[in-house]
């Protein structure tokens, strides 16, 4: 009994201890995580299904079974060890959480670390990176449909390769990349909007089904920039966005594609439709086709209860913002200082 209340003990004085960012980010991320990741993703690598799939159910297995045990044993009076067996092994999980990944919530952000130029995020500057975007998205798409994408499960070695450059251009620790893998949780993923969720515990990367080939590049390299330690989700984003534009060209539309929906979103209904009228007919039909693939398969209840479930999810986990956070990219990408003091859009513009 003594070691199930350490558990909880431990549990709960993790999560409500105020360590230091800069401790964390020394002795964790930038210490013991740097050495756990590559072994835990080396070795989940090697199967081609999610492991963390296989450790759900063995646990709603072991679960049940002791439930059921505990009913046959004492009728009505089985609701208090049920109720103490899980506040335990949910406290154990918790920590394990924590160890493998979690930590990484506490760590010194992103956008601490480069800073960002509030003069550039600005009205001028969006309108001047969505024409970008535009011009980009246009100019590339024929040739990323003609040279198409890899198959889904599959390290794209040129994405890698940007990925690893990326890192290395905000300052950050290159991982071990993870195949992307297919999950059980699929079912919930399309009907939730989800595109992709990196194991916290295993550290692998976990893609939605239905994602069409130009989406696939961006959303694994947001899962990658996860397993980075970079834990927020408005940074993944602009990481993986970094990510994109140094790979393949099927890799660069992608990004593009997705920064287009980002800084749409960010403008005003006048400049959204302005943007929208400059663009050719093969992007505009590639965002027609993601529309119409949430349309098919998100269920507004499911979405808005699993988008519920994760804002409350962040801001346990010291994101003050929650879903809010996704949104950060646009300030990113057209404020951060990259070393030098450039902003991302300098080089780009050239």
């Amino acid at each position: 009994m003594r070691w199930r209340a350490t558990v909880v003990i431990l549990a709960a004085g993790a999560a409500l201890a105020p360590l230091p960012k800069t401790l964390v980010e020394r002795l964790y991320s930038g210490g013991a995580y740097g050495f756990l990741q590559p072994v835990l993703t080396s070795i989940s690598n090697l199967a081609p299904f999610a492991i963390l799939d296989v450790l759900v159910i063995a646990i709603v297995a072991l679960w049940l079974g002791f439930a059921v045990r505990d009913v046959r044993r004492s009728r009505f009076r089985a609701a208090v060890p049920i109720l103490l067996r899980t506040v335990v092994w949910t406290s154990a999980i918790y920590l394990v959480f924590l160890l493998a990944w979690g930590l990484n919530y506490r760590r010194v952000r992103l956008v601490e670390a480069l800073g960002v130029d509030a003069a550039r995020v600005s009205p001028g500057t969006l309108r001047r990176a969505a024409n970008l975007t535009v011009a980009r998205m246009n100019a590339l798409h024929d040739r990323a449909h003609a040279d198409g994408w890899p198959a889904a499960s599959t390290i794209e070695p040129a994405l890698a390769g940007g990925f690893g450059q990326a890192m290395d251009a905000i300052g950050r620790h290159s991982p071990i990349v993870a195949r992307p893998k297919h999950t059980l949780l699929d079912w919930y993923f399309q009907r939730a909007g989800v595109s992709g969720m990196t194991d916290p515990i295993f550290l692998e990367t976990l893609v939605a089904g239905d994602l069409l080939p130009f989406e696939r590049p961006f959303v694994v390299a947001h899962e990658w920039s996860h397993l980075s330690g970079i834990a927020d989700e408005g940074e993944a984003n602009f990481s993986g966005w970094l990510t994109c534009l140094r790979g393949s060209t099927g890799d660069q539309y992608s990004g593009w594609l997705f920064l287009y929906e980002e800084l749409s979103g960010a403008s005003g209904a006048r400049e959204r439709a302005r943007l929208a009228a400059t663009l050719a007919a093969g992007p505009r039909d590639d965002l027609r086709a993601v529309r119409e693939r949430l349309a098919r398969h998100v269920n507004r209840r499911v979405a808005a209860a699993g988008w519920q479930v994760y804002d409350s999810y962040l801001k346990a986990n010291r994101v003050d913002a929650g879903t809010a956070s996704y949104d950060e990219v646009v300030r990113l990408v057209l404020g951060a200082r990259l070393p030098g003091g450039r902003s991302p859009l300098d080089d780009l513009s050239q």
